[in-house]
């Protein structure tokens, strides 16, 4: 099991807040949107050298807990 928050930090001074991988101006953000495109761990770890595996599934663990959290409101069409 990812410790989320030993590999995820939130750091007004880094990437004005975004969340991003402890120790790197890699934003969690940029992680998921290489996973929404297509790209497997391997790759992303080969983009980013800095990273590991553990810190992809954190990015992933990261995410799932804010979308555990919030509720997302999409507008309804006009009538």
């Amino acid at each position: 099991m990812v410790n989320v928050a030993e590999r995820i930090e939130l750091n007004p001074e880094v990437c004005h807040g975004k969340p991003v991988i402890k120790g790197t101006r890699i934003m969690v953000s940029n992680v998921l949107s290489l996973l929404a495109g297509g790209y497997t761990i391997p790759q992303i770890l080969d983009y980013y050298p800095e990273l590991d595996e553990e810190d992809v599934k954190a990015a992933i663990a990261y995410a799932a807990g804010v979308v555990d959290e919030e509720v997302i409101l999409i507008p309804s069409k006009p009538s």
